[in-house]
């Protein structure tokens, strides 16, 4: 059975509190995420002080700062990443981070993360992309915004600096995502066009279309979720409440189970009925010890104990060795 590696996205939704990471924190595992995910950054290595919000950040915290001034308040000191990361090993759960600048990569390098998830806006970034690379770490990169060629271009820096587990993961990076801007069958291009894993990292409203792109191969899922999707910040309201994010994983879960191995054969719930549904060669009629066996005097009913109707040609014109009463199972 295929095991989902399944992210719950934190992201910034602690709004700058450890208290509130934590809680997010026990939110996660208790839904049974194998990892969750916090971002790591330096405003001023991110962002310059006049650029603009994004719409959705517009629309969810105003226009009355900058996307510096925004951002600033989010940021998780090193202190906080050693208290978080310590917590998660208590709570059984993988710490993941995406980092947003080259001195945030050295930061989770030296933290020992595991997995290096390249948020969507990374992709076109050299330097970036040649230091995650350079970690020799696992890769998960998200590809919002971006065209097939420039993910491929994106792995090929990966790979020729030294990273050689990677996973793509389609995103769109509206928040939150128009369902019929979800393309969910370009993940399945990513894969026949680049040959790797691919994921699907989700902003869509619910939990419909993450379970989809399972059904679909999706071999990582990540998810945005929060406490309370009226907090103020940029985030929570595209996100999952926690009784939403273990509704989705429960039900990914399931798919895996249905999922299957992809070998067609009779399963071990169904084998007892075999004999039930399926039918069998049996007398049409009474039939006497020599008569030959005509399409006139045999029939094809259940239950499926005798001679299958698929040699129905090697009987027709066989003679009865016994009599038959109507119904009877035939025997040769």
């Amino acid at each position: 059975m295929r095991k989902v590696f399944i992210i719950a996205e934190a992201g910034v939704n602690h709004n700058g509190s450890i208290e509130l990471a934590k809680k997010l924190i026990d939110v996660a595992s208790e839904a049974g995420a194998d990892a969750v995910k916090f971002q790591t950054f330096k405003a001023e290595k991110l962002v310059t002080k006049n650029a603009k919000k994004a719409q959705y950040q517009m629309d969810t915290t105003g226009n009355d700062e900058s996307q510096f001034g925004l951002i600033k308040k989010l940021e998780l000191d090193y202190d906080k990443h050693i208290e978080l990361l310590a917590y998660c090993k208590q709570k059984n759960i993988l710490f993941l981070s995406s980092p947003f600048d080259l001195e945030s990569i050295e930061l989770l390098y030296n933290l020992d993360m595991k997995i290096f998830k390249i948020p969507s806006g990374e992709i076109n970034n050299l330097p970036y992309l040649r230091k995650v690379g350079q970690t020799k770490r696992k890769v998960i990169l998200s590809t919002g915004m971006s065209f097939l060629d420039e993910i491929e271009i994106a792995v090929q820096v990966l790979r020729e600096n030294g990273a050689t587990d990677i996973t793509i993961l389609h995103c769109n990076t509206e928040y939150p995502t128009p369902i019929e801007d979800v393309n969910l069958n370009a993940m399945i291009s990513i894969k026949k066009g680049l040959n790797v894993n691919v994921g699907y990292s989700d902003h869509t409203l619910g939990i419909e279309v993450p379970i989809a792109a399972v059904a679909l191969g999706a071999t990582v899922i990540e998810k945005h979720f929060t406490l309370d999707k009226e907090m103020d910040g940029p985030d929570h309201r595209a996100s999952l409440v926690p009784q939403e994010l273990k509704l989705m994983i429960d039900k990914i879960r399931n798919i895996e189970k249905a999922l299957g191995d992809g070998i067609k054969r009779p399963s071990r719930s169904e084998l007892k009925n075999i004999k039930i549904a399926r039918k069998s060669i049996v007398a049409g009629k009474k039939i006497g010890k020599g008569e030959v066996f005509t399409e006139y005097n045999l029939a094809v009913k259940r239950p499926g104990t005798g001679i299958s109707p698929i040699r129905w040609d090697e009987v027709i014109g066989k003679k009865s060795r016994k009599d038959f009463d109507e119904d009877e199972l035939i025997t040769l």
